[in-house]
């Protein structure tokens, strides 16, 4: 059942889920929504270049979370100690306890060559789809459903996994399920891994570095 939720409260209440997922399955109908709320997204030229590939096959989680798991090791070898020792209890992936994963493509060809929007800023192909997971990620938050984007992998293993087309890349896998719990704080900030900065510090007026 969707739920009734101020939408600001659905903002602070989203989180990067990675250990809190419960196990079962997110089902097919809150799915849907989810994925319609992600379709639903503004694009540039109204071009729609997303598409998402519903991955729910054991061997298929289980293979993409032993890669991430070498890229994972592979990073934590390039920082030095004290940043190592930060990363180490940090999670990064819920591939196989979400039990299902969303990869969010991009076709930078949707809607042909003549883009209404996109001549000066071709970007904003790009900003479309990544509109689309904003919007995925925020129903999924209104529904109780975590989601956690995993980025520990190389392009070509994951597009080979999912057999995508030539001139199609994945932007994202997004781990998808019920959670126990959305953390109040988010793990990079639990883990002192970095601090949000504060909004103040965010804003310029008329110029960028000019303050109030």
């Amino acid at each position: 059942m969707l739920l009734e939720t101020d939408i600001y409260d659905v903002i602070r209440r989203r989180r990067d889920v990675r250990a809190e997922f419960t196990g079962e399955l997110v089902d097919d109908d809150t799915l849907l929504r989810i994925l319609d709320a992600a379709h639903r997204a503004p694009s540039v030229g109204n071009s729609q270049p997303w598409d998402f590939v519903i991955v729910r096959d054991r061997a298929k989680l289980e293979s993409f979370a032993a890669h991430v798991a070498t890229k994972r090791r592979e990073f934590r070898a390039s920082l030095p100690p004290d940043r190592a020792a930060t990363f180490e209890p940090i999670k990064i992936e819920g591939i196989t306890e979400s039990g299902t994963g969303i990869v969010v493509t991009h076709d930078d060809s949707r809607g042909g060559p003549h883009i209404l929007g996109r001549a000066s800023v071709p970007e904003t192909g790009l900003y479309s789809t990544i509109l689309a997971i904003q919007n995925l990620w925020l129903a999924a938050t209104a529904e109780g459903i975590g989601v956690g984007w995993v980025s520990f992998y190389d392009t070509p293993v994951l597009a080979d996994l999912v057999r995508l087309p030539e001139g199609v890349r994945p932007v994202a896998w997004l781990c998808v399920g019920p959670v126990e719990q959305f953390q109040e704080t988010p793990d990079l900030e639990r883990f002192g891994w970095r601090n949000r900065r504060p909004l103040t510090d965010a804003i310029h007026h008329e110029s960028f570095g000019a303050g109030a």
